[in-house]
């Protein structure tokens, strides 16, 4: 069995004061990146060009032992977001961006469906992410990952991630995230409107403040202290540590205590993403012990 996780992949241009620095990136190639580093099988489904940005995310891919699900070669150019660093290692982007993609892969195989932000959300794309969510037999996880400077905000960004939550069992999401989608509403409110669609619970990172499953039961965990390089990949690598503990779970099963080990494995792998510059997920190796 393996995941196939859809979205983009993209170049990070990362700017921090004087210093620019380019990264392979996007949020589906970082999870997919993450979860392979964590001994998984992955394939990514995906769309960049056959330019120089295409072939730095090629050698980036390959490296890290991703299958290509179908040819990504099918965008003029190889979308792109610059990422500015603040002074507290929080990122602010601006994106260049295109979301087209060849036909959708099989999912026969697939232990995991992983949906990543922009990849369900923004058109022509969309349809076709969608169209799979909907006939795979296999477990669909979202991460919503919301990027208002690509999709924009208001009611029809609500409305397209709450027609994808409801093709998932699980959602994850950031508090921000939450407070994009739902101005207004308590974590606790946003949390549940989202799991009302179906999904058997909808997991919240909370930065310094640790994450939190909303479920049949709620159980949270506290972040763990780290000095921050960068928020780069973070979220991306939490949810693919939530994958790679729950590969062999039932959710629908899952106890108070397994879910609180679960928690603490995702917010682990993403403390050590943040460590360091660029999304530069943890191998499994590293979070032994």
């Amino acid at each position: 069995m393996d995941t196939l996780v859809v979205g983009e992949a993209l170049v990070d241009v990362v700017r921090r004061g004087a210093e620019v620095v380019e990264y392979p990136g996007g949020s589906a190639a970082n999870a997919a990146v993450a979860l392979a580093r964590l001994g998984r099988p992955v394939r990514l489904w995906t769309a960049y060009a056959g330019d120089a940005g295409g072939a730095v995310l090629d050698h980036h891919l390959t490296e890290a032992g991703i299958r290509l699900a179908t040819d990504p070669h099918v965008l003029d150019r190889t979308p792109s977001a610059t990422a500015t660093i603040g002074a507290t290692g929080a990122a602010s982007y601006v994106f260049d961006v295109d979301w087209r993609l060849a036909d959708a892969p099989a999912t026969d195989t697939a232990r995991f469906v992983h949906v990543c932000s922009w990849g369900p959300v923004l058109e022509p794309g969309a349809g076709r992410v969608r169209d799979l969510l909907s006939t795979t037999a296999a477990t669909v996880t979202y991460d919503v990952n919301v990027r208002p400077a690509v999709t924009g905000v208001g009611p029809g960004l609500a409305e397209a991630v709450e027609r994808t939550a409801a093709l998932a069992q699980l959602v994850k999401a950031s508090d921000e995230d939450l407070e994009v989608l739902y101005p207004g509403y308590g974590l606790e409110e946003a949390a549940a409107r989202l799991r009302a669609l179906g999904p058997r619970a909808v997991v919240v990172t909370r930065g310094a403040e640790g994450a939190t499953w909303f479920g049949a039961q709620v159980v949270s965990v506290g972040a763990m202290p780290v000095l921050v390089a960068d928020t780069i990949g973070a979220g991306d690598t939490f949810g693919a540590a939530l994958l790679d503990a729950l590969w062999d779970d039932d959710l629908a099963t899952i106890s108070q205590e397994r879910i609180a080990a679960v928690l603490r494995h995702a917010v682990r792998a993403a403390a050590v993403t943040v460590s360091r510059p660029g999304a530069d997920p943890p191998y499994a190796s590293e979070l032994l012990g």
